[in-house]
């Protein structure tokens, strides 16, 4: 027990009592923890800002036996008074879901929180493509996590210079055009050069550059279907969060 200082983002908030919140931080050095802050939905709490969804704030937490505790809290950045967008928020609920299933306690998590801020930012504080953002982070996620695609070059023949570019689901990679390499897997999809490009990009590319390219439609139609199914297979898990956008025509 004792006092820990922390900077985290909340990824969830569940009323409790009269006036209290139970949030849990994706914290730059613990991973995932749940946090008690007592009286956090009156009105004038110092803690009713910090611990609002998608809220990142320095935090002061009494570590107990079950449960830290808020002793005090300073905003640094309130994505959640951005949140008012429900096609954005849609797609910020789908990113946070991955984060939730994947980050353990007591993780050190400083590379998924950093890219997680730059993620929400690109969302809520430019006018670049939701759908976009939110492609690139499923594929950086997963790179950091260690399911990167192999995207230098051909999986089978380790060339470099390809002509053609197929992605391979099964290799998890590129295969380039020459008939002995593609039939090493017959399920491998032919894609556009401006795809394989991008998938490069968002593997290789440095955070302060990740999000700094725009794509033609029918890029980001490829890269959304690639991204979407190899986060499925390598998660094991269909994330469902982002049909309600075909309800409104979004997607």
């Amino acid at each position: 027990m004792g006092y820990i200082k922390t900077q985290g983002l909340v990824i969830k908030e569940v009323n409790t009592g009269e006036a209290d919140k139970i949030i849990t931080l994706l914290s730059r050095d613990h991973g995932k923890i749940q946090v008690f802050a007592k009286g956090a939905r009156r009105p004038r709490s110092q803690f009713t800002a910090c611990t609002r969804f998608l809220c990142f704030s320095e935090f002061t937490l009494f570590k107990g036996r079950d449960m830290h505790t808020i002793n005090s809290c300073e905003v640094i950045e309130a994505f959640s008074e951005a949140g008012k967008d429900l096609i954005k928020l849609t797609y910020a609920s789908h990113i946070i879901d991955i984060i939730f299933d994947t980050v353990q306690e007591e993780q050190s998590s400083s590379g998924t929180l950093k890219l997680l801020l730059y993620t929400l930012y690109y969302l809520f504080k430019t006018d670049k493509s939701p759908e976009l953002i939110t492609r690139i982070f499923e594929l950086r996620y997963l790179c950091i996590l260690g399911y990167s695609p192999h995207v230098t070059g051909c999986v089978s023949c380790v060339k470099r210079d390809l002509t053609g570019y197929f992605f391979s689901f099964n290799k998890c990679g590129f295969l380039c055009g020459n008939s002995e390499c593609i039939c090493k897997d017959a399920s491998a999809i032919k894609i556009l050069p401006g795809t394989a490009r991008a998938l490069h990009h968002i593997v290789y590319s440095k955070m302060n550059k990740l999000f700094g390219f725009d794509l033609a439609p029918e890029v980001l139609k490829e890269l959304k279907y690639i991204t979407a199914r190899y986060l499925r297979e390598r998660l094991d898990k269909e994330y469902k969060g982002l049909n309600f956008l075909k309800s409104i025509d979004i997607t």
